[in-house]
């Protein structure tokens, strides 16, 4: 049996639900440089793809998450993953998408969003400004739960923790291979989606998106800023349906060291100046 993070496991694509699948898959195609793909007679799914980014759009309520899927390294670490949900108390079940190969399965957290892992799908090279989808953060009313499930269940790691000066934790950052995370999540007064990331790799890129997002008229409402955890340098945009979009550039990566704790303040959440506080 193996855990998520020995599976290698990163994050593939991501399943968005909208009340207008169309506007939200063309804002995707021009402002993320992602190209439609052809539909696989899914009836509704919109399928987009760019170099190491993935995502479907269907119908359904803004701010949804559809899913989440995670690819791992090989068929031995998918098994092995699946043998250590089902022994840790999770019912994995099949889970079909054209986005992974035959034999993938998901599992649901607390909050209930559908978790996928599987063997990434063969695709052809894309060309396109860098930016692989990187990672979900996750806005619940109960960060130990999400916590619990993800590293206590899945056997992400995790890596940093936020706490306000009443010993509570408000934000869990977890990872599934040497980056910083892939998962993590604020306490919102909500359950949902808080934001997803895409890696831009280095700070000249994330110039190169600005610059992409200017010039479509799309304003940045966060950053330039370098967050505490993770030591991420960062810019946000909000597309049509109010999902928050970042792109992030030189993320933490961890071989092995111990959790880090820090306080609840604007400085944890951007080093340079303003925050948008959570919880």
């Amino acid at each position: 049996m193996l855990t998520a993070i020995q599976a290698g496991a990163y994050l593939h694509h991501l399943h968005l639900k909208s009340p207008d699948p169309e506007r939200l898959a063309a804002f995707y195609a021009d402002a993320m440089d992602m190209a439609p793909l052809p539909r696989d007679g899914s009836a509704g799914d919109l399928v987009l793809a760019g170099p190491g980014r993935r995502l479907v759009v269907t119908d359904g309520p803004a701010k949804t998450l559809g899913h989440a899927g995670f690819a791992v390294r090989d068929a031995a670490g998918l098994d092995g993953l699946r043998a250590y949900a089902r022994a840790q108390g999770l019912d994995p079940a099949p889970f079909p998408t054209p986005l992974l190969e035959d034999g993938a399965f998901a599992v649901t957290d607390p909050n209930g969003n559908a978790i996928a892992f599987g063997l990434a799908a063969p695709e052809p090279p894309r060309s396109g400004l860098c930016g692989p989808v990187q990672h979900l953060t996750l806005a619940t009313r109960s960060v130990q739960a999400i916590e619990e499930f993800y590293a206590g269940r899945l056997g992400f790691a995790v890596s940093d923790r936020v706490v306000d000066a009443t010993g509570r934790v408000t934000t869990s950052f977890m990872r599934a291979n040497h980056e910083h995370h892939t998962i993590a999540c604020f306490l919102q007064d909500r359950a949902g989606i808080d934001h997803h990331s895409y890696e831009a790799g280095e700070w000249d890129m994330i110039r190169d998106w600005a610059d992409r997002f200017a010039a479509r008229g799309i304003t940045l409402m966060w950053g330039p800023g370098r967050h505490g955890p993770g030591n991420n340098l960062f810019v946000f945009i909000e597309d049509p349906d109010g999902n928050w979009i970042e792109v992030s550039a030189e993320l933490e990566v961890i071989h092995d060291r111990p959790v880090k704790e820090w306080p609840h303040a604007e400085r944890t959440l951007n080093l340079w100046g303003r925050a948008i506080m959570r919880a």
